[in-house]
């Protein structure tokens, strides 16, 4: 009996204390760490090839030509480097000095001041224009107006430069059908600059055209939208919503344009050779000419590096005007 009623110990069942997670392996980290590095670096590995070519073929010369600057190479320096000269700043004082230079530098803010804003209303017109339908016609337009960019530019100025000829080119034969005088396009030292420019005017319109037809095709159509709906009329609506939108395209033109009108080279040179009596040189023009002419590789580097400085202010000047207005 004492053993039937002796109670058996009630035993509680003790949960178990949760294991440690695991540590994962060393070699799992590492991967991990290796797949964040990969993908880190990987729009770096993008860029490089550009950052290469912007190297070799943008700082580089830079960099030389700031070196060559400081000396008197010449065609006898590139044969033997013993005939090489540091002269220091020389160069930038017979630059200052040189009435070519601050002649040429004259030439190319003309054709800056005439040139640039030209380019600018008349592509921003056409590509309004353009803009309109997007029908076959306009399409072949887009296709008629953008053949100056892709045109070489010898066949460009062989084709002006028959079309200038004061004896027997087309425009003197317009002119002395109704009654005109024929005129001296590239013998007369005014009239050669206003002939240069449109050529250049003419051929630069075209890839500007496509820019700025591109960025009118990026706005939204709900704006134009609304816009009719509150009764906005075609200047209204270009004042208030294709001007303001159209803000970072003429940004871009304006820049791209004035720098490339301040290495202006191509049209002069072809058409004039810079005459005359050198009133159609550019200053890269007489770089060219200081370099390759009259045998001068230390010299036409200075010039180089005073267009690059005014390049470089001038680009930095209208970015900070941008950023200002835009605040």
């Amino acid at each position: 009996m004492g053993k039937l009623g002796r109670q058996q110990p009630i035993t509680t069942a003790v949960p178990a204390r949760p294991t440690p997670q695991t540590v994962e392996p060393t070699d799992t980290r590492r991967k991990q760490r290796r797949s964040a590095t990969a993908r880190t670096l990987t729009p770096y590995g993008f860029v490089a090839p550009s950052f290469l070519f912007l190297l070799a073929f943008g700082i580089l010369p830079i960099v030389v030509a700031a070196v060559v600057s400081l000396t008197d190479l010449d065609i006898t320096g590139l044969a033997n480097h013993d005939n090489i000269t540091f002269i220091g700043l020389e160069n930038y004082r017979q630059l200052i000095s040189d009435s070519d230079f601050w002649r040429s530098l004259q030439t190319t803010g003309i054709f800056i001041i005439f040139g640039v804003p030209t380019i600018i209303v008349i592509s921003l017109s056409i590509a309004l224009g353009l803009n309109v339908s997007d029908s076959r016609l306009f399409r072949m337009l887009r296709t008629f107006y953008f053949l100056p960019a892709i045109t070489a530019i010898v066949a460009i100025s062989l084709i002006w430069g028959f079309m200038y000829n004061s004896q027997f080119g087309l425009l003197n034969y317009l002119l002395t059908s109704i009654g005109f005088s024929p005129i001296n396009w590239l013998s007369d030292p005014e009239m050669a600059k206003v002939s240069v420019a449109i050529v250049a005017i003419w051929r630069a319109t075209g890839l500007n055209i496509i820019i700025f037809l591109a960025a009118l095709q990026s706005i939204p159509t709900d704006y134009y939208e609304a816009a009719a709906i509150d009764g906005a009329a075609g200047w209204a609506r270009f004042r208030w919503i294709t001007f303001p939108l159209l803000r970072f395209a003429l940004l871009f033109v304006t820049v791209t344009t004035l720098i490339a009108w301040l290495q202006f080279f191509d049209e002069p040179f072809v058409l004039t050779d810079g005459g005359p009596v050198g009133a159609t040189t550019s200053i890269s023009l007489f770089i060219y000419q200081e370099g390759f002419s009259f045998n001068r590789f230390g010299y036409a580097s200075a010039g180089t590096v005073v267009l690059f400085l005014i390049i470089v202010t001038v680009t930095a000047f209208q970015l900070r005007l941008y950023r200002s207005s835009d605040a």
